[in-house]
């Protein structure tokens, strides 16, 4: 008889009377359920409307290593791809490039959840990929193997996934692949080519940071024109006449206003000083000479960066080191390779007079 069943006595009637279980039976009653709560998913949150969430699209190749798998579809094609895809599909990708950002994005979804348990003001991470649905399983396995919160793929099948990217309401997308962030800056989306750094500097993924370069980037490359075209004198003489003439936007504008709105909700709580988000702009303009202009221009927009840092033309890798953004934002390879040097995961933006100049690609694009 199962303990706590009902018995009968001696007459035949039914016992009221349970036998206690010894404490031996209460503690395997007790692991038994420990044991199948943990089989039971953690719920978790519903992702944010799309028209709500600032949406960052990531390519698979940008989140994760996938040196290997692009071996064999280079060597061997398309089939033999799939199969080595389908045969190590429990085999979780290594992280990539872009892995550090977007951890540190959920780091500040978890933080707004408990500021604002109803708000839908938060990231969205899409993975977008021209992978063939058949390597789906193994991109969901890696995602949950890190515990990543990525609900909505785009897998185009060999397709490019640009056109997709303005129907996910696409904010900022990042790829490993120029070609497709040249379409999409060509489109009018925020987009960078993402490179891994030469080594890997500890990252601190409790707090967002972010880092722009100015001219092409934020700004639009007007001023850049100029000093491709007449040298730096005359910059300094056209930014000084129209320093209180507000440039025209970049093509990254638009992510640094999706930033500072969600840092307004953490200043809204009182957390200015320890905002989970902090941005900065790092340029080579000089600060007497033409940092007015830049400053005033994000004044005109209601923006602002944290920190504006002005190198008057030194290198920026040094100071990206101190930095550890987990991304910095920069037109030309020049100083995406520098930073690459000194440990930074850096973002290539081709747009502006600086693409004509082509370059060599990077240093450890790995």
């Amino acid at each position: 008889m199962l303990p706590g069943s009902e018995g009968t006595d001696e007459g035949g009637s039914k016992s009221s009377h349970v036998p206690e279980q010894s404490s031996a039976e209460k503690q395997k009653w007790e692991d038994a359920k420990v044991f199948y709560n943990n089989l039971t998913p953690t719920k978790k949150p519903k992702p944010p409307k799309p028209d709500n969430a600032i949406t960052i699209a990531v390519s698979s190749r940008a989140l994760f290593l996938m040196e290997e798998e692009q071996k064999v579809y280079k060597e061997q094609g398309l089939e033999a791809y799939v199969c080595y895809q389908l045969e190590h599909e429990n085999e979780p990708f290594k992280p990539g490039a872009a892995f550090p950002f977007v951890k540190a994005l959920e780091a500040v979804n978890s933080q707004l959840r408990q500021l604002y348990p109803d708000s839908e003001d938060l990231f969205d991470i899409v993975l977008m990929t021209n992978n063939h649905a058949q390597v789906g399983v193994r991109l969901i396995n890696t995602i949950n193997h890190y515990n990543l919160f990525i609900e909505r793929f785009c897998m185009t099948g060999g397709n490019s996934p640009i056109g997709y990217l303005k129907a996910y309401h696409t904010n900022l997308y990042l790829s490993s692949d120029g070609q497709k962030v040249q379409e999409a800056i060509e489109e009018g989306i925020a987009a960078a080519t993402i490179f891994s750094p030469s080594y890997n500097l500890s990252i601190n993924e409790d707090k967002l940071r972010v880092a722009f370069d100015g001219d092409a980037v934020l700004f639009s490359d007007e001023s850049e024109q100029i000093v491709k075209e007449h040298g730096l004198d005359m910059f300094f003489e056209h930014e000084k006449a129209y320093e209180n003439k507000p440039l025209a936007q970049g093509p990254l504008k638009c992510f640094l206003e999706a930033l500072g709105k969600l840092q307004k909700k953490f200043y809204n709580k009182g957390m200015r000083m320890n905002c989970p988000i902090r941005t900065y702009l790092v340029t080579a303009r000089s600060a007497a000479s033409s940092g007015a202009r830049a400053l005033k221009t994000l004044r005109s927009w209601g923006l602002e960066t944290d920190e504006a840092l002005f190198l008057a033309g030194a290198p920026k890798g040094p100071l990206l080191e101190k930095i550890r953004p987990h991304i910095f934002f920069d037109d030309q390879m020049f100083h995406v390779e520098g930073a690459q040097e000194m440990g930074t995961i850096a973002a290539h933006v081709p747009y502006g007079v600086a693409q004509k100049h082509k370059h060599i690609s990077p240093k450890n694009t790995k």
